[in-house]
């Protein structure tokens, strides 16, 4: 498995398990993204401390992540960026768009703050 879900309080935790959020790992992320949404799930918590690369499909990943939350009035929050994938998203100018946490404790406090909204 490349990744890891859990439902918790009010929201899901998805954990990469790969070193490369990449073309072999992306696909099925997204498939679990939309399936997730399609149960109502509207709140991810997505942590990537383990993934040291991202490329363009993981970035889209992120992305279809980000839109299905937003979408259905949810938070998505990301967490762990190791310094490549943070630099990726940097470039991308996606850090004015995602809400972003150093470590999945942090995370985890702003997906609950979120939540109380």
């Amino acid at each position: 498995m490349d990744f890891k879900i859990d439902k918790l309080d009010g929201f899901t935790l998805i954990q990469i398990l790969k070193e490369k959020l990449d073309t072999h790992v992306a696909p099925a992320l997204k498939s679990e993204l939309v399936l997730l949404s399609g149960n109502g799930e509207k709140n991810i918590l997505l942590d990537l401390s383990k993934s040291s690369y991202c490329d363009s499909s993981g970035l889209s990943a992120i992305l279809v992540a980000n839109r299905l939350c937003k979408n259905a009035d949810g938070a998505f929050v990301l967490s762990g960026l190791q310094p490549a994938v943070e630099r990726l998203i940097s470039v991308s100018q996606l850090d004015s768009v995602l809400t972003i946490a150093a470590k999945m404790e942090e995370g985890v406090e702003l997906m609950r703050k979120a939540i109380e909204k």
